[in-house]
Order: C-alpha cells, then structure tokens, then sequence
C-alpha cells in the first residue's frame, strides 16, 4: 500500500497536527491524561467528532483510539464535515504508518475523498486497495458520477461481481442527472427484471428521468408500481411524481400528487409552486407561496427564484420587493440563480437601476448572470451599454454562451444598431463556433425589418437552416405594417397562415397593413376569413400597480368602479394636450369611421386609462409604471409623451416588445419600436 498523498508525512509533522508523541505502530498505547468517567465515555468521543473537532477528540481519547482502530472512521467522518481534506490526509498517512488501515477503514476514507472532491486520489486509493467490496465500488461510481465521468463509473459498475439496490441507484441517478434518460430508464428496467427491489431514491431518479423525456406514458407506469409498492406517501417520491406530471404538460395531475400528500415538506411546495409558474400560472404562485408560509414552512433559494420570477411576469414590484427582501433575511441572496432572476424581475417591472445594483452587489458571476443583465439594458432601450457590458464580460475572461449573445442580438434590435448586430452575429458563429438557434435568427430577421430591409430579411428566413416558425414570419409581417408594404406583407401572411392557419394574430396584423394603405377592401375580406374561421383578435390590457394592488384596464372597458372619474380626468387631460399641440394620431384607428369617432376611440385605449387612474392616486413626482399585453400604438406613444411633459412625471410603459421611459416630452426608444 502506497501513501496516498504528496509523500508520507515524517513523525514529527504527525505529532504536531495531534500534539501527541510519535507512534510507531497500533499496540503503543500513551500514557492518558486523567479524566471523569464521563469525559472518558466512547459517547463523549463521537460527540466531538460530529461536532467536527478532530484535534480535541484525538488529543482526549488517543489511548481509546489506539485500544479500538475501529474509532478513526469518526475522526475521518469529523474531516469531511469541516471539510478539512489536509486533516483527513493526516489521518490517512497515520493509519498506513501504524498498520491499521483495513477494509471497513479504506471505504471511509475512500468516501472522504470523493465528498471532498478530490476525486484523483480517490481513484489512486481505490486502484491499490488489495480489498473491495460492494462498498467500495458503489462509493467509486459516485465518485465519477460526481466528476462527469460516466464512462469510468459505467465500467466500475459493469465489472462488479455483485450489486445491491444502492449500485443500481448509483449508477441510474447518475446517467439520468447528466440527461441521459433513456439510458437511465433502460438500466431501470434491467434492474427490475433480475429481481432488484427498487426503494425511494430509485424510483425519485427514475421519475425525474421520465419529467426530462417528457414521457407521460412511462410516468404513469412508474406511478403505478409507486401505488402497488406502497410508496406514495413517501416524501421524496411523492414530489418526484408531481414534477414528473407537471413535466410532462399534466399540471392538474401533479397538483392531484400533491394535494394526496399527508405531509408537505419544503420539496413538495417547491414542486408545486415551480410547476405552476412553468405552466404560466404566477398568480396562483404567489397564492401558494402566502400558504406555505402560514403553514409553517421556511422558504429556501428555490421557493425564492421560482416566486421572484412569477413577480417578474405580472409586473408586481411591490410583491418583488418584499419577495427579495424576505430572501436577504433567509441568507439565500447569495445564489447566483437567484441574483440573475432579481436582475430580471427589476428590469421588467421597470426598474433599470435596481438590476444595475443587484448586477453589480453579486457575489459571484455566470454567464445566465451576465446574461440577464445584457436583456436588461436591451429591453430597456440601452444598446450601448449592453455593448460595453459584453466587452467588459470577454474582458474579465467570462465565456459567452448562446444566450449572452441571444441577449445581445434583442438589444442591437430593439436600438437600430443593425451593423452592430450583424458583427455579434458573426462573431458568435466564427469566433465562438456557436450554431445559432432560431431565436438567434428571429433577432436578425427583427434587425433588418426594423431598419427597412424586407427583401433581405425575407431571403435569411428562406435561407436558414432551420425551419421558420409563425413568430419570425410575424416579425416581417409586423415590420410590413411600419413599412408600409402591402405586397410584401401579403406574401409573408401566407407563409405565416401555412404554419399556423389559426393564429389571429397574423390576420390582424394584415388587415393592419391593408388598413394602412387604405384598402379597405381587403380589410374586410380578412375580417371575413377571421370571422368564418371564427378567429378574435386579443384585446388590448393595461394594468398598474397602486398601493400593491393591480389594476387592470382594456379598450372601452367600464367594469372599474372609478371609471365615470377616469373619463372626466381623461377628457380634462386630453383638452390640457391639446392646448399643448397634441394632435390625435387618427391613422392608429384601422376602421373606416369619421374622425370624432376615431379620436374617441383612441382617446379610450387601455394604457390611457391606466395612466389616468395612476395620476389621480399617485403623489406628483412619483414615476408610473405601466404594463400592456400588446404593443404600444403610434397615437398612444405621441400621448404619452404629452402627458408625461404636462404632468411632469416619468411615465414607463412595457409593452409586448420592450420599455419606454417618458420623460419630458420624449421617449427613451427615439420613436423606433
């Protein structure tokens, strides 16, 4: 047996981590100093050690230590929870002096090193061990599972003359937290059919296997060996089902699992809640999280991320707010997946300058970090500074990945910097070799529309490697309206209606266009095919949160209880414009009707109102932030920049496509959106 570290440690460098003599083998026994019969209890002993004091317990009990060899496998228990792999080396170059590494000890020390992550010497001390069992292999696979060599685990696991219930889990939970779920399931199966029971944390791996792959039908059949094996109560299983069901697009069947548990735990509401923002359910997120707290129960980091991000989609920077404040009070602000959701929700509740802070208070940085505050300054309008922020990003030697450069892409897009946008393009292709997915090409194609480039971004999309979808058709088509370009728009709708012959939003974004270039003709005989296809265009939505309370507003809507009010400010404020120079913008309203019919139509879109209501209920000075579901009209856009140089206050609206920042009589988008 060799030593397993840089070199065997002299006596003397023993001696001095201990502060005991030096020992030439097992059988000397020093002379003990005198103790209580209590402090010399084996009980006091394991109590150090689990407290991780090795030096204490070793110094207190040496003579019990060298009586029974067997008591090392606490001190090496007490190095890997202080984390202390130089101790543990100490404890390993002893043992080999002494002549009392055995068997029982090697696999303990085996487990040491594959905790603490050295997993080098791990594979050494297991290549030279002259004993190994069961034990020892199994420890060994989760030990190249731990350091991504499925290879060198699947060999281990092949090689074994025996296996028990916890090798089959080692090596399932292994190929399965690396994706490779198939794989996993297969030698699942193999391992039910020569007769392996499997217990909790098989059928736990096996079922986030089945949630990777989507696979319903193979969730259902695990589900139905959980119900005969009789582990549907268990904890684990339970959440594993539920994530598997929620997964797999069944979120009334994963919330049926949750709701059979007697006993919820941390893990079973996490499930719960991130199924149902992943499905698109914020509000009911939020619900379950007040819930989970009344029940007692301590958020952790992924409660958080899961709750901040459903902030992030309704807009509610109230809830935000006392969401990340709680998180700082739980020590869970550290994470970086929960920093890079903060900088997210910040910047879409309109708050640019709470994600700059978050970005830049982090502790430490990733990529989805850089990332997300990249998008932010894009969705907001700031192009260059997501340019510089990219530069500073390759500066501190980050790597760029696909989504860093999707993030980059959106910002030259929705700030005109075409040429700029194009040069990201290549270098993310040549330099970094990234194959650019559809989302990639969906910026390009936005770039070149925007600017006035149809044909050009007409030839990317047939020319694309990838298949086009109704969203990069729609991009053209949408750019064909502010272009003014029936023919062009005509030719992209068909595409458009050939991916999806049922989305409303591509006809109405032609009877756009046709209205644009007044050729009502054609208005009506889209509408016709919308109406025969029975088709609705979505209405307009506007929302603003007061004293964290939303409230939402839609075109002509008089279900609020203050909507006789907000008419009367509105028609007050629209006089105040007017003397001003504020013309209604009548080419928004794609209808043949008289202009006082337009104006009044217009004079009742939903972010007017919004607006409205928050001036009445907000003190001077104070910024209105609004959220609309689609996006912002031309009309709309030039009122809201008299509003906000009238009233004096910054007025930020996000629409479906980015932020808009008034202040003044200006937009910080320069009228290009």
């Amino acid at each position: 047996m060799k030593c397993m570290g840089k070199s065997c440690l002299n006596h003397v460098r023993l001696c001095s981590l201990f502060n005991t003599q030096c020992i030439k083998t097992r059988h000397f026994i020093s002379t003990s100093t005198s103790k209580t019969g209590a402090s010399t209890s084996i009980e006091e002993f394991t109590a150090l050690c689990s407290k991780g004091h090795v030096k204490e317990a070793f110094k207190s009990f040496r003579s019990e230590i060298w009586s029974d060899t067997s008591l090392f496998c606490h001190l090496v228990q007490a190095c890997i929870l202080r984390k202390s792999l130089p101790m543990g080396k100490q404890l390993h170059s002893l043992t080999i002096t002494s002549g009392c590494l055995n068997k029982f000890f090697s696999n303990h020390l085996l487990s040491m090193y594959s905790k603490l992550r050295e997993s080098q010497t791990a594979i050494t001390l297991f290549d030279h061990m002259p004993w190994r069992n069961i034990m020892s292999c199994n420890i060994m696979i989760n030990c190249y599972v731990q350091s991504g060599d499925l290879d060198s685990a699947r060999n281990v696991f092949d090689e074994m003359p025996q296996r028990n219930v916890a090798t089959w889990n080692a090596m399932v939970s292994g190929l399965i937290q690396f994706e490779f779920n198939g794989d996993g399931l297969c030698l699942f199966s193999e391992m039910h059919e020569l007769g392996f029971l499997p217990d909790e944390y098989t059928l736990g791996s096996v079922l986030r296997g089945c949630a990777g792959l989507r696979s319903l039908r193979a969730g259902k059949q695990v589900h139905a060996y959980v119900m005969k094996s009789g582990f549907k109560f268990d904890l684990v299983v339970g959440s594993s089902l539920a994530h598997m069901y929620m997964k797999s697009g069944s979120l009334e069947e994963g919330e049926k699992v949750i709701d059979s548990m007697p006993i919820r735990n941390v893990v079973a509401w996490n499930t719960l809640i991130a199924g149902k923002a992943q499905s698109g359910h914020p509000e009911e997120v939020l619900d379950n999280y007040n819930i989970m707290k009344l029940a007692g129960l301590r958020p952790d980091k992924i409660t958080f991320v899961s709750v901040i991000s459903s902030c992030s989609d309704l807009a509610t920077l109230g809830q935000g707010q006392q969401t990340h404040a709680e998180a700082i009070k739980a020590g869970a602000c550290s994470v970086v997946d929960l920093t890079s959701t903060l900088v997210s929700m910040y910047s879409r509740c309109g708050c640019l300058e709470d994600s700059v802070k978050v970005f830049v208070e982090s502790e430490s940085m990733d990529p989805v970090l850089w990332s997300s505050m990249i998008a932010a300054y894009g969705f907001h309008g700031r192009g260059e500074e997501a340019i510089k922020l990219f530069e500073r990003m390759e500066e501190e030697g980050m790597e760029a990945d696909d989504v860093a450069f999707l993030s980059l892409l959106y910002a030259c897009s929705h700030c005109g910097l075409r040429e700029k946008g194009l040069e990201f393009f290549d270098l993310m292709v040549g330099r970094y070799g990234l194959k650019p997915r559809r989302e990639h090409y969906a910026c390009i194609v936005d770039l070149l529309s925007r600017y006035g480039c149809l044909e050009e971004a007409e030839a990317m999309i047939r020319s694309m490697p990838i298949k086009a979808d109704a969203i990069i058709w729609k991009i053209l088509l949408a750019a064909c309206k502010i272009h003014k370009n029936a023919d062009v728009a005509s030719r992209v709708a068909e595409e458009v209606l050939k991916v999806d012959p049922q989305d409303s939003a591509s006809y109405v974004l032609l009877s756009n266009v046709h209205a644009s270039a007044k050729r009502w003709e054609d208005v009506s005989a889209v509408r016709k095919m919308m109406r025969d296809k029975n088709l609705k265009k979505e209405p307009g939505v506007s929302w603003v949160e007061i004293k964290n309370q939303v409230h939402q507003f839609s075109r002509g809507d008089r279900s609020h209880p203050k909507s006789k009010e907000i008419d009367l400010y509105l028609n007050e404020l629209t006089t105040e414009m007017k003397f001003r120079g504020y013309a209604p913008n009548t080419s928004a309203v794609l209808h043949d009707m008289d202009v006082e019919e337009k104006e009044d139509s217009l004079a009742h879109h939903s972010e007017k109102l919004a607006i409205a209501f928050a001036l009445m209920n907000t003190p001077g000075g104070v910024p209105l932030r609004i959220m609309k579901n689609l996006r912002v009209c031309e009309d709309c856009h030039l009122a809201i920049k008299y509003i906000s140089e009238t009233k004096n206050r910054e007025i930020i609206v996000r629409d479906s496509s980015r932020f808009h920042h008034f202040r003044n009589g200006g937009c910080s988008c320069g009228d290009y959106w």
